[in-house]
Parts: C-alpha cells; structure tokens; sequence
C-alpha cells in the first residue's frame, strides 16, 4: 500500500521544525526513563494517583443541549516528578461536556489532544457536540501540557522544543486521565472510555494501560509506537536532526550513559560482535572482560529499586570496562575509522590513538544514522507500547487506522494486534489528513460500538 499524496503535500505547507532545543536535558531523559519503568508496570502505579485527588470546577455554560464545565486539578506528575513540567503546564485544564438529557447511563468518553489541538474548541465542535445529539453521550475533554493554556511562552505553536517533550506529555497525561477517571467514578458517571486522534489516540492508549478495570479504548489514527513517526514518517522531515546529530556528537553521555537506560535502542549486533577484538586492543583483564560483555547488551544496567534513585536526577555508575569501550568507539566514529579497518591492520588501533587526540575537529560520516538510531531507541523506550502493561481487556478496543497514512508508518513495527491480542483494527481508504478532515463520524461510530460492546460483557460492572 502506498502514502497519501495530501499527507505529503500538507506536511510541506508546514515550515516549522520540531525539536529545535534539541534531545533535552540528560538528567531530565534519565529521570523519564526510570519513571516510565515505573508507569509501565500498572501494578506499580496502583497507589501513585489518590482515588479522591482533588478536582475543581470553576465555572458552568449553559447551552440549549448540554452544560460546559470548565475545570482543572495539578498535574501528578508535579508531585512524582518534580520540576519535570514547565511551569504553565503544572496545572490541567479539561472542559466536561454533559448532556441536559440522558438516553441512557451516563457515559462518558474521554478525549485527548492530537497534534496542534489547542483549546477545546476543535473536539467540541467536531466530536463532543455531534455525540451529544446522536448518542447523548458525554464528553471530556483535557488539555495536553505544551498546548493551549499549558504551552511554554518559549515554545513556537505546536513544536515540542526538545524531545523529551513528548515523553513528559506522555507521562503526565496518564497521570491525568487517571485523575479524572477517578473523579468520573466518585461523581457517578458510567461506563468511561478513552479515545484520541492521532498523537490523542497515541496518549490515550498508553492511559489505558495504566487503568486497572476493564474500559473502551478507541485510537483513531494512531498505532504501536512513535518512533516510526519520527524517524519513517513524513514528519521525520520537519526534524531539526542538524542540532540533534551536534548535541549527541558533543555530549558523550547520550552514547556512553542514556543509551544504556535503554530497554531497545535501535542498534544492531556489530558491537557485540566484535567485543572480543575491542577487549583485546583495549588491555582488559578477564573480569573486564566479561564486565564488557555485560555492559555491551542493549539491555540497561544500574536501575535501582523502581528506578526512584533517577526520579531524584541520580545515573547509575559506569563500569570501568564498558567506559573504555564506549570512549574507545566514541573515538573510533569521530575519526571516520571503522572496526573492519582496526581488525584488519595489527597497528592500526596505535595509528588511532595518535588520532583520538585530535578527534575533536574530526567528522562522523556514520553521525545522522547514529542519530537516527538513537531517536528509535529513546522513542521505542517511551512510546512502545510493549513496554507498558496490556489493558485489561483487549476485547474493548476498536482502532481506526487510514490504510494510507503517511504520518504513522506500520511498516518495520509490531502491530497493535500483536501487542494486545483480541483487539479490533477497522481501515479507512485514504490518509492520515483526508481521515482527520472528513472521517470524524467513523471515529465516532467505533466509539459507540466500543460503549455498546462493554454493555453486553459487563451489564453490571459499576
């Protein structure tokens, strides 16, 4: 199948670059990861948001068909993470659209953000609204931090300015949707559901897998993981991968430290391979020998119980074996060498000791593909829904996907089906933006039927 033209020519009327501050602070990626390790595991997660975390409405709109209830609450994550989130985005606005006449319960869909919706006023108007009238449903709707009323006065529109942007967004609107779950519950309002368009459907399937009951979820756009998005899709392009690729070239701690907190970064099997040729040219002893090839798996070591030790700024220690080796192929890179040419030559790793210092001027060919590959690791480790816990029924889950959608590419990633087996994938004819723009009552539809599927399996669940 191919990619939409309109997705393709949409994206190149947009001139705005993504991530111009570029990967975001160690310190802040280190602490995301250790509290995604956390957040992935619903088990864990069972204490982390009171069920009576306060929630305040402060102002009513009267309509001729429903009321507007303007509200808002402190992120979560403020408290588990602190200083994590911007200051405007601390604290979490929501609209609660209610019906004036049930048809019958109260449920209540919640819907979150996609990209560039800011406010409220797109998913009332073309969500909200309509479902109102043809299924007296209610609506729910929460702003994402780095939007609307929550976006930084330094960020430009709906560009995240670093990357780990998305992860803290990620982290806090599950954190979010939790709240208000709750809060649905204490006002008597039932059955809850989830949904999202696009980046909205992303989030709200990762919220779901953090609620411990079952619940319809219905992602609309959206598909297993980010990291495509980011580095296949057409918005790869508008990347700032110029101050990417200079930040990971400058900073050794994305290559010698973030990469290890990794549960998958994206790489292949050449280091492994040639760990033994490293340990010898290196001089390491038995025990740093098989130190290396402990450090060199993809697999993070030095997490400390739940990761609370990163939540606090702390990274775990490096083992002297592993330094080596990733100062020693830091060097390698900088200098345009490459492993086959060191195994090759008996005396070419002296020729490379004379050059590491003065690799400092010296190019990485290999550097984009680096940065690429670091992209898909960090994306993978917070956006993968693998790495999260499996809602608890499957079987409540209907996804819409366009068959042509050049922002989400399915190819090369595990599906959804694979992920959560027993979930349902419906396919539109056409692409992710002529999907957005006229395929809204489709996505309703899959949020009615979602409903009426909880109804019949759980009559009584309340």
């Amino acid at each position: 199948m191919g990619v939409s033209r309109l997705d393709v020519f949409y994206r190149r009327l947009l001139l705005t670059k993504l991530f111009i501050g570029g990967w975001g602070k160690p310190e802040d990626l280190k602490r995301i990861f250790a509290f995604r390790k956390i957040i992935g595991d619903r088990e864990k997660c069972k204490s982390l948001v009171p069920k009576d975390y306060p929630v305040h409405i402060y102002k009513t709109e009267e309509h001729t068909d429903c009321q507007i209830h303007n509200g808002f609450f402190i992120s979560p994550l403020e408290h588990l993470v602190p200083g994590i989130l911007p200051p405007e985005a601390v604290k979490a606005r929501f609209q609660f659209i209610v019906p004036k006449r049930w048809q019958k319960n109260r449920p209540v869909c919640i819907h979150l953000a996609g990209t560039g919706d800011h406010f409220f006023w797109r998913r009332r108007t073309l969500m909200a609204r309509p479902m109102i009238k043809e299924a007296g449903m209610a609506s729910l709707l929460l702003e994402n931090p780095y939007y609307g009323y929550r976006k930084p006065k330094d960020q430009l529109r709906s560009s995240l300015k670093n990357v780990s942007d998305l992860f803290v967004m990620g982290g806090a609107l599950i954190l979010e949707s939790t709240v208000l779950l709750h809060w649905l519950e204490r006002e008597g309002y039932w059955p809850l559901g989830m949904t999202g368009i696009s980046m909205g459907g992303y989030m709200a399937s990762l919220a779901v897998t953090n609620w411990p009951k079952p619940i319809p979820l219905i992602p609309c756009l959206s598909w297993s993981t980010a990291s495509s998005v980011f580095t296949m899709g057409v918005l790869s392009k508008a990347v700032n991968w110029t101050e990417l690729e200079k930040q990971y070239a400058i900073n050794s701690v994305y290559e010698e430290e973030i990469i290890k907190l990794l549960e998958y970064c994206g790489m292949g099997p050449e280091l492994v391979k040639n760990v033994d040729t490293l340990e010898h040219l290196l001089g390491l002893s038995e025990d740093d020998r098989a130190s290396v090839g402990q450090n060199s798996i993809l697999k993070a070591g030095g997490e400390t119980q739940d990761g609370q030790g990163l939540l606090t700024g702390k990274g775990p220690e490096e083992g002297r074996a592993g330094h080596k080796v990733h100062q020693f192929l830091s060097s390698v890179n900088s200098c345009g060498t490459s492993l086959d040419t060191l195994t090759r030559s008996p005396g070419a790793h002296n020729t490379l000791l004379g050059k590491m210092m003065d690799s400092g001027n010296c190019c990485r060919p290999s550097l984009h593909r680096e940065s690429i590959s670091f992209m898909k690791g960090v994306m993978d480790e917070c956006t993968h829904m693998a790495n999260f816990s499996v809602p608890v029924d499957t079987s409540l889950i209907i996804v819409v996907q366009a068959k042509e959608d050049a922002y989400i590419p399915r190819t090369g990633v595990l599906s959804l089906q694979e992920i959560w087996p027993g979930c349902e994938v419906r396919y539109l004819n056409g692409g992710h933006i002529s999907a957005y723009l006229f395929k809204q009552n489709i996505f309703r539809q899959a949020i009615y039927d979602a409903f009426n599927r909880f109804h019949l399996k759980y009559p009584n669940l309340q």
